[in-house]
C-alpha cells in the first residue's frame, strides 16, 4: 500500500475552513486531528481534503469538510464539549469521529447496515470507544437513549421529523438540512426551549442526499 503524506492537504483544508467562517477553536482542532483519508476508499484518498463531497457507495456521500465543521460548530453553539449527541446517518463514520472528540458519548443511527460495520472498524482503528451504533430507520432516532444535548442529521428530509425534536433535552439543538433535493435545502437549527416550545433558525443553503425511511442490510 502506498503511504501518502496528507499534512499539506490537511493544512490547506484548515486555512480554507477559517476563510469560510469556521471560528470554533475546538472544531478546528478536531478537524486537524481526524484523518479524513481514513473514511474514504483508497481510490478517493488523494481527494479527501478537497472542498467537495465524495461518494462512499450506495448513492451516499461524505460531506465536504466545511459542512462537517459547520454542523459541528452549530451543535456545539459555543460550548467546548457536550455530553450526549445523536447522529442520524452514520455513512462513512467521519462526522461521528469528529463528534466523538467533542462529546462524552455519541449515538449514531444508520439505515444501511454495511455502513455501520465499516464505520465501527474505522472508529476502532482510531481508538474511538465512546461511539454506540444502531441499525434502524433514522426518522425514528434512538428514543431509548434520549434525551440528547445535540442531534446532527446528515441527510435531508422534506420536513423536520417530530420524533427527532422530541428526543432533544431542554436546551438541546437539532442541526438538520431540510428541503427537497434541488429545491433549496436549508441548514436548520432547532433549539428546545421547554417541553413544548422550540426555536428555529435557518443558516446556509446546502445540498444533501435525501433522508430515506426504512432499514437495509
Amino acid at each position: 500500500m502506498i503511504q501518502r503524506d496528507y499534512r499539506w492537504a490537511r493544512q490547506t483544508m484548515l486555512e480554507r475552513l477559517e476563510m469560510q467562517g469556521i471560528r470554533s477553536p475546538a472544531v478546528m482542532k478536531v478537524m486537524a486531528a481526524v484523518p479524513r483519508e481514513a473514511f474514504v476508499d483508497e481510490a478517493q484518498s488523494m481527494r479527501a481534503y478537497e472542498d467537495c463531497s465524495l461518494p462512499i457507495g450506495q448513492g451516499q456521500t461524505l460531506s465536504q469538510p466545511y459542512i462537517v465543521a459547520r454542523m459541528t460548530e452549530l451543535v456545539l453553539a459555543g460550548e467546548s464539549r457536550l455530553s450526549r449527541v445523536l447522529e442520524v446517518g452514520t455513512g462513512s463514520g467521519y462526522q461521528a469521529a469528529v463528534l466523538a472528540q467533542l462529546c462524552q458519548s455519541v449515538f449514531t443511527v444508520e439505515r444501511i447496515e454495511a455502513f455501520l460495520d465499516q464505520a465501527k472498524a474505522r472508529h476502532r482503528q482510531l481508538a474511538l470507544l465512546n461511539v454506540r451504533y444502531l441499525h434502524r430507520d433514522g426518522f425514528k432516532g434512538w428514543p431509548s437513549q434520549a434525551p440528547f444535548d445535540g442531534i446532527v442529521v446528515t441527510a435531508a428530509p422534506d420536513a423536520v421529523p417530530p420524533e427527532l425534536r422530541e428526543q432533544l433535552a431542554i436546551g438541546g439543538r437539532l442541526v438538520i438540512p431540510v428541503g427537497a433535493q434541488g429545491g433549496g435545502q436549508k441548514l436548520t437549527v432547532i433549539t428546545r426551549l421547554s417541553d413544548s416550545e422550540y426555536q428555529t433558525c435557518w443558516y446556509d443553503l446546502v445540498s444533501f442526499v435525501p433522508l430515506l425511511p426504512g432499514a437495509l442490510a
